[in-house]
């Protein structure tokens, strides 16, 4: 019998060229498919390990930290039937993976049941009614309130009498607390009602009011939720809520920008408070849309695991500034600082962006401190013909029987001055935080983090950000917000083609 180590390992597989798409989208060529080594299946017994095979032979190549997790290692089995035995021994797939293949120091790697999930929800579908709200707890008490951070436009939300800064206690006629909220939620309940609440005195009340929602399959969220031209003290401030770096709207960003530099704006406020990230790709035109489009400038770089970075050429490794979406030219404002609106809620891509600016220009960040996620992952599936990589055009040849899709950290980013270690998060240059007795509306002159933006670009303190002891009065402490219950989460997926081969 061949030792496993000789039939399993796939330091072998680096032998062949391969150019495969590290994307959820489709490739534009239909590159040759690389080879798997051909290594024998789990022998056959009473329990179908399949899943559990594909995720530990998919980790083995392509999980960023391969080397530190033991039950990984290339030599942990001897022979094929200890293999075998190890497969046979473990629990569901979704336990294996997350109890046995990933390192004790990951924050975000994950998985889905089905990978068709993890593919629309980079396009920007999901199942929702289009409310996105946040969570916080009562003082003294494990009962949770929330309060409406926006609507997704063309939601089941957005014809239902709630808006941005409504409070709920409730659903359902149950009082929300640390136990049920969960199931209540974010639970497989297709239609709720919120029971709303008011301010009053300092304190949260019930109000009587009832708001139901139903939840849609198929929902797509344009992240692109305001662009916005504010005149003040005779200047010109460009101010775009982007609310999620989706591939699928890169165009809709640049026409954004495309309204900003035909008004002529010579500052610009980005509000990414509620952003937790996405593609790399799109983090890289925006970058170009806010500093410039010359090529010859590094935005990132990757570091991949030791198996895979020795394949990958120098222009490989590196991202540049973009003059080009790849279909349209790039409308770029050539700013010399930009103003950044970011809180806890902002991750990956968003941190991404201002890693990657900090080496060219002024980044004034207003808000809090973010959240701390600095590596990029991809989409795998059972599709060893293609090294595990999800490729659209390949879709129809993934196993029918193993849906499973696993995203994990497989690299992390690198700004043009190698700077990666923010996994504490970004911590703010001018600190301010939302508060519940005074939401404000988006593009609103007295909404406090715009507000704080702006003064610091006119010089003059307005109303809203000069009153520090109102903004104090009813701080929010978060413990949870709708967007953490999603498929995308905080993710940061690398979305370009990259070819490996031997050296």
């Amino acid at each position: 019998m061949k030792l496993l180590s000789q039939t399993i390992s796939y330091k072998s597989l680096l032998l062949l060229t391969l150019v495969t798409l590290l994307t959820v989208a489709c490739s534009k060529e239909d590159s040759p498919a690389p080879q798997v080594p051909d290594t024998p299946d789990p022998e056959p017994t009473s329990k179908d390990v399949t899943a559990h095979d594909f995720m530990w032979k998919a980790m083995n190549l392509w999980y960023f930290w391969q080397a530190d997790v033991a039950d990984l290692s290339d030599s942990r089995f001897s022979t094929n039937k200890s293999y075998n035995d190890y497969l046979q021994a473990q629990g569901e797939p979704d336990a294996f993976y997350n109890d046995k293949l990933l390192f004790s120091e990951d924050r975000f790697s994950y998985l889905a049941e089905d990978y068709v999930d993890l593919v629309q929800s980079f396009q920007g579908i999901s199942r929702s009614n289009g409310l996105e709200f946040g969570l916080s707890l009562f003082a003294n008490s494990e009962n949770v309130y929330g309060y409406v951070r926006y609507i997704v436009p063309g939601s089941n939300a957005a014809t239902a009498d709630i808006s941005r800064g409504e409070i709920f206690t409730g659903v359902d006629g149950q009082t929300l607390n640390l136990d049920n909220y969960q199931s209540l939620l974010f639970g497989d309940n297709t239609t709720y009602t919120l029971n709303m609440a008011s301010i009053e005195n300092n304190t949260i009340a019930s109000n009587g009011k009832s708001v139901s929602l139903t939840k849609e399959e198929g929902l797509s969220e344009n992240p692109v939720f305001l662009t916005k031209v504010i005149e003040t003290n005779g200047i010109k401030v460009g101010y775009i809520v982007y609310n999620g770096f989706t591939s699928n709207y890169n165009e809709e960003l640049n026409e954004a920008f495309g309204t900003l530099k035909a008004a002529g704006v010579t500052e610009l406020v980005l509000d990414l408070r509620y952003n937790p990230g996405g593609s790399v790709n799109s983090s890289r035109l925006l970058a170009s849309m806010i500093y410039g489009t010359d090529t010859s400038k590094l935005y990132i770089q990757q570091r991949w695991n030791s198996k895979i970075q020795p394949q990958l050429s120098e222009s490989q490794l590196k991202d540049y500034f973009a003059n080009s979406t790849g279909e349209s030219p790039i409308n770029t404002l050539n700013l010399p600082r930009v103003y950044i609106i970011a809180t806890g809620s902002s991750a990956s891509a968003s941190e991404l962006l201002i890693n990657g600016l900090d080496p060219y220009m002024e980044v004034i960040h207003v808000g809090s401190t973010t959240r701390g996620k600095n590596e990029f992952s991809i989409t795998l599936v059972d599709l060893p013909s293609n090294s595990f990589i999800y490729n659209a055009d390949k879709a129809s040849s993934i196993n029918a029987k193993n849906s499973w899709g696993l995203q994990p950290l497989v690299g992390r980013n690198e700004n043009a001055d190698g700077f990666f270690d923010y996994t504490s998060g970004f911590t703010p240059d001018h600190e301010i935080r939302e508060v519940l007795g005074n939401y404000g509306e988006f593009g609103s002159l007295t909404e406090p983090l715009l507000a704080k933006a702006l003064s610091l670009i006119t010089g003059v303190s307005t109303s809203s950000s000069a009153r520090t002891s109102s903004l104090e009065t009813m701080p929010l402490n978060e413990i949870d917000h709708s967007k953490n219950h999603t498929i995308l989460k905080e993710r940061m997926y690398l979305d370009k083609d990259i070819s490996l081969e031997i050296k």
